[in-house]
């Protein structure tokens, strides 16, 4: 027999909690528990859910949910197809609610508007990902894109791709934008040197390299802050 919200003691159950004190009033594993509805023979919903909000061994929470893949929960005793995938897009939509929340401030093209728009959705990336923001006269986005997913290396980075790209979409200007999976946002001697081959290229073509922004945990960099796109390249 599987152990329902239904067998837990009404008082507890995290609906008549929320309709009598208000969603707010629910810990982070009542609100789990409720999206994931059923529990297992041995394990109620509600220690099913605190399972799953402590199986990241580093991230604990509700924090550690995005961190988690299919394969991870799917190992978790009680945890089927289904269950991943309902965690899976729990913390999808947490993603995308944060990033909505970030949207508007991004056509204001600073840095930080920039930063706090991707970084939400580049945090639990494990590699580096490199994006190209394609940019009109007015600096309002075109488009954007990802180049490559690994290490940022200048011989696998291509600035013919790059602008070709640009001029497909007739893009005036460009920001460069990609991850560090170890939180520090600090450049690399490699990322500077791929941002003076990429800009010395857009000089040639008419297309000015804006920013090349680096993306840590709550953290980012500017190389134009910085001043490495003031000198000459």
């Amino acid at each position: 027999m599987y152990r329902t919200m239904k067998e837990i003691p009404k008082e507890e159950r995290p609906y008549e909690k929320c309709q009598k004190n208000g969603v707010h009033s629910l810990t982070d594993h009542e609100l789990l528990s409720v999206i994931l509805r059923t529990g297992t023979k041995n394990c109620t919903v509600m220690e099913l859910a605190e399972k799953i909000c402590s199986a990241h061994p580093i991230h604990h929470g509700i924090l550690g949910l995005p961190y988690l893949s299919y394969e991870h929960l799917t190992k978790i005793k009680g945890v089927g197809p289904v269950k991943a995938v309902q965690v899976l897009c729990i913390a999808e939509l947490a993603k995308r609610l944060s990033a909505s929340k970030a949207k508007e401030r991004l056509k204001l093209m600073t840095p930080s508007a920039i930063a706090n728009y991707y970084m939400e959705s580049t945090r639990y990336l494990t590699k580096e990902h490199l994006m190209i923001l394609l940019l009109d006269s007015k600096n309002c986005l075109i488009k954007d894109s990802i180049l490559s997913i690994g290490t940022i290396n200048a011989s696998l980075i291509s600035p013919r791709e790059i602008f070709l790209e640009a001029l497909h979409y007739e893009a005036v200007n460009i920001i460069l934008i990609h991850n560090h999976p170890s939180g520090d946002s600090t450049p690399s001697h490699q990322d500077i040197q791929v941002t003076k081959r990429i800009a010395q290229a857009g000089k040639l073509l008419g297309i000015q390299l804006v920013d090349h922004i680096i993306l840590g945990e709550h953290q980012y960099t500017s190389l134009f802050e910085q001043g490495l796109l003031n000198s000459d390249c």
